[in-house]
């Protein structure tokens, strides 16, 4: 392996990992694909299920109830889409934090730690007012994944 090259993970316990080279975006990985797989099952069921009723039974259903499976089709779509446009963005002016359809920048000042938890959801940055941060970019299903990004961001808190 080339030097650096190592992931953070595999370093020795205690070791303060390099900050990583700016801009940086983290992504999560598991919710988007749970959200494009389960997104896909749930439209083809509902596909060979409407196309495997008789054209009898297909003509009784109402525009309002074709209309509710259609809007809530929309929200599932809807909220997929905050999942996976959630991401966290490290500059040289601080983080840009952006969780579903909200977004919020912070500068590195304001920023005093960042941590995830064994069994939390997603990370956390606790700033400077007093106040915590959700990071729904940083998800802790993500394993190794996710605590090198944590690791990665405290690097740039630190320094």
């Amino acid at each position: 392996m080339p030097a650096g090259s190592e992931r953070v993970s595999e370093m020795a316990p205690g070791a303060t990992p390099p900050a990583p080279a700016l801009p940086r975006t983290w992504r999560p990985l598991g919710a988007r694909v749970a959200v494009i797989f389960f997104g896909a099952m749930l439209f083809a069921t509902c596909a060979f299920a409407w196309f495997g009723f008789d054209p009898e039974i297909r003509a009784k259903f109402t525009l309002f109830q074709r209309s509710t499976v259609v809007f809530i089709g929309l929200l599932y779509v809807a909220a997929g889409y905050a999942i996976a446009r959630s991401r966290v963005v490290a500059t040289e002016a601080g983080l840009t934090v952006v969780n579903g359809y909200r977004k919020r920048e912070l500068e590195w000042a304001e920023v005093i730690s960042i941590h995830l938890t064994a069994g939390a959801p997603w990370a956390s940055v606790d700033l400077a007012d007093g106040t915590t941060a959700s990071l729904l970019a940083i998800q802790g299903t993500d394993g190794d994944r996710a605590r090198d990004a944590v690791r990665a961001i405290r690097a740039l808190i630190d320094r």
